[in-house]
C-alpha cells in the first residue's frame, strides 16, 4: 500500500467526508455553518476571525483536545472552537489536515514525521497530548508473544509508534514481521496489516486477526467484551513514551502566534484536568457527546490500576498502563523515535529516512516555545530526561 503523496493529498480533498470524516466535513462551509460561535471570555478580544478547527479519531489519545474545546479552555482565552470532528482513520484525518481543513489534531508522532519531512506538509508539532496509553491487545488462546508466529496483528498505520514498538517485541523473541505476504510459522514471520482502529475489535472478535497494537479505549473495549487481553503495555516497553502529538497548521504558528499560545495553554490546562479527575474523564468524554464507546471502557482507560497486570508487566515502576498527561515535547524522544523507525519494516516509501540524522529531526518538525510559556505559567519545570526502552 503506497503512501499518498503530496500531489495525490490535494488530490483527495474533496473526498474526505466520504474517506471517514465523521459529521460531515465537507469543506470550510461545513464549518462555519456548524461552529460553536461563542466569544471568547468577559472582555477577551477573538484571536482568529473564525472557531478553530479540531480533527480526532475516537481514542483516548485525543482527550485533552476534547477536555479543552468542552471545558471552554480555549473560548476563555479568545479562541473559541467549533465541535471537534471525528475520523475513522488517520489517513482521512491526515489529509482534512494538510490541505487546511483543521487546524489542530493528534498525530501520531511518526506519521508527523513522514508528512513534514517526506510530504513536505506545512505542519508544526508544538506539544504532547498524552504519554502511554497503548497496548498489544490478542485473541484469548495467546499468551505468549512467540505465539503470533503464522498469523495477522494489525497497526493503526506504519507511520505509528504501535509499528515501531510491535516489531521491537516481535524481534524479542525470535520473529519476523512481513508486509504482502501471508505469515509463516514455520518460518516465525508475522503479517502486519493497517486497519482503522475502530474496526480493529470486531476483527479480533471474528477471527479475522490475532490480536492489534492501538490506542485505548479499543484494548480495554476488548477487556469489557472478554473476547482477547492485552498481552502488553506500550508504556511498559517505552516508558513514558509520546504515541500522539498536538499538531498545529505552521501558517498559524507564523501568523497568529498569540493563538497557538492560546491553544497550547488550553490543552495543558486540560491535560492537569484529566490528571486530577480520572474517575469523571470518561462520563464527561462518553455518551456520544467525543467518543463512541461504552462508559465502562472510557472508565477502565483512565483509572487502570496496575494489580491485575502483574503477569504481563515487565516494569511495574513505568505505570505503563495509565494514560498520562505530560506535554513537553522532548528532543531526546523525537531523536530515539526516528532511530527506530529507520529500522522497521513500513510499507511504503521510505527513502527520506535512508540518509536522515536522526538529532536533527526534532528543530524541523517541533516548536516547544508555547508548550514550554504554558508549563512555566503554572510552575511546572521543564527538565531534560533519558529515553528508556525494554523489551
Amino acid at each position: 500500500m503506497a503512501e499518498p503523496t503530496r500531489r495525490n493529498l490535494f488530490q483527495l480533498a474533496g473526498r474526505v467526508a466520504a474517506a471517514g470524516a465523521i459529521g460531515g466535513l465537507a469543506g470550510r462551509g461545513a464549518w462555519l455553518a456548524g461552529a460553536d460561535t461563542r466569544s471568547g471570555g468577559e472582555g477577551t478580544e477573538r484571536l482568529l476571525e473564525r472557531d478553530l478547527r479540531v480533527g480526532h479519531l475516537p481514542i483516548t489519545d485525543a482527550s485533552a483536545l476534547l477536555v479543552a474545546h468542552h471545558r471552554g479552555h480555549w473560548a476563555e482565552r479568545g479562541l473559541p472552537s467549533a465541535p471537534p470532528a471525528m475520523f475513522r482513520g488517520w489517513d482521512a484525518l491526515a489529509q482534512a489536515f494538510i490541505v487546511g481543513e483543521l487546524d489542530v489534531v493528534h498525530l501520531l508522532m511518526p506519521l508527523a514525521v513522514q508528512l513534514k519531512l517526506a510530504a513536505k506538509s506545512p505542519i508544526t508539532v508544538i506539544g504532547w497530548g498524552h504519554t502511554n496509553g497503548s497496548a498489544l491487545t490478542v485473541a484469548p488462546d495467546i499468551l505468549e508473544t512467540e505465539q503470533l508466529a503464522g498469523t495477522t496483528v494489525a497497526v493503526p498505520s506504519w507511520w505509528s509508534v504501535h509499528s515501531v514498538l510491535l516489531q521491537r517485541l516481535l524481534a524479542s523473541v525470535g520473529l519476523t514481521p512481513v508486509v504482502r505476504q501471508r505469515a509463516s510459522r514455520s518460518a516465525r514471520t508475522v503479517e502486519l496489516v493497517v486497519m482503522p482502529p475502530a474496526e480493529m475489535v470486531s476483527a479480533l472478535g471474528t477471527g479475522g486477526i490475532a490480536g492489534f497494537v492501538v490506542a485505548d479505549p479499543f484494548n480495554a473495549m476488548v477487556e469489557v467484551k472478554e473476547i482477547g487481553h492485552v498481552h502488553r503495555f506500550l508504556g511498559d516497553v517505552w516508558q513514558d513514551h509520546a504515541c500522539c502529538a498536538i499538531a498545529v497548521r505552521t501558517e498559524l504558528v507564523e501568523e497568529t502566534p498569540l493563538a497557538v499560545q492560546a491553544l497550547a495553554t488550553g490543552v495543558v490546562q486540560a491535560q492537569q484536568w484529566l490528571h486530577e479527575n480520572r474517575s469523571d474523564a470518561g462520563t464527561l468524554l462518553s455518551d456520544g457527546k467525543f467518543l463512541p464507546q461504552p462508559l465502562p471502557a472510557l472508565n477502565r482507560v483512565f483509572t487502570r490500576e496496575p494489580d491485575g497486570y502483574g503477569d504481563i508487566t515487565v516494569n511495574p515502576g513505568w505505570h505503563g498502563e495509565r494514560l498520562g498527561f505530560t506535554s513537553f515535547p522532548h528532543a531526546s524522544y523525537t531523536e530515539e523515535l526516528v532511530s527506530l523507525m529507520q529500522g522497521s519494516v513500513i510499507d511504503g516509501d521510505t527513502s527520506f529516512l535512508q540518509d536522515l540524522d536522526p538529532a536533527s529531526v526534532h528543530a524541523q518538525l517541533v516548536d516547544d516555545r508555547f508548550t514550554r510559556e504554558a508549563l512555566a505559567a503554572i510552575g511546572t519545570p521543564v527538565t531534560a530526561r533519558t529515553e528508556v526502552l525494554s523489551s
